[in-house]
């Protein structure tokens, strides 16, 4: 918290414009309290167990100056090669959605920002290699892979971080149609 106080004294009293920084970090489960993993939270089907402890987490983040979090991860990933399954909620929408609602208010209640990742397709990627192109019919985007987000979203999540990789040939980062025709303009984000 020293750091981050010192930090921030330095961008607001520095600047003429006075901008804070906004601090983020990885807080998947857990700060100083460690949590079980996403997938072993999401095995307990119990979104309110899910929402207080991601609360615990963000009051940790926040307490030492984080107002952000890249999380909750609301891949879903039906192939278990991909290294970051235990990082979601496993494989099924129905479930991703409830977890990520949950994380999403759990994070947000504890007064950190919360981030779903990674928006879209990313636990689909050719052959579970991390980082690689993701080929995804539109019928599995909108019954398998948005639901998740989409949830999140609806829960009021205040960022959404987009993928790493392509999907089906467009770099996701740079992805007009998901960014704006989904996440803007059909769920109003």
């Amino acid at each position: 918290p020293a750091e981050t106080n010192r930090l921030q004294r330095l961008a607001v009293e520095g600047d003429s414009r006075g901008i804070p920084v906004l601090f983020g970090y990885d807080v998947i489960h857990g700060l100083r309290t460690i949590l079980p993993v996403p997938i072993a939270m999401a095995a307990s089907w119990d979104p309110e167990t899910i929402a207080r402890g991601q609360a615990v987490a963000a009051r940790e983040a926040r307490a030492v100056g984080i107002h952000w979090t890249f999380a909750p991860m609301v891949d879903i990933a039906r192939d278990p090669r991909w290294g970051r399954i235990i990082e979601g909620a496993g494989e099924d929408p129905y479930l991703g959605a409830a977890v990520a609602a949950a994380q999403v208010r759990g994070f947000q209640a504890g007064g950190v920002i919360a981030g779903p990742k990674h928006f879209a397709g990313y636990g689909a990627a050719v052959g579970g290699r991390d980082y690689d192109e993701a080929n995804v019919s539109d019928y599995e985007l909108w019954n398998t892979y948005f639901p998740p987000f989409r949830a999140a979203v609806e829960a009021g999540a205040g960022n959404v971080m987009t993928a790493y990789m392509d999907l089906n040939g467009i770099p996701a980062t740079g992805n007009r149609w998901l960014f704006t025709e989904v996440l803007r303009e059909a769920w109003g984000f």
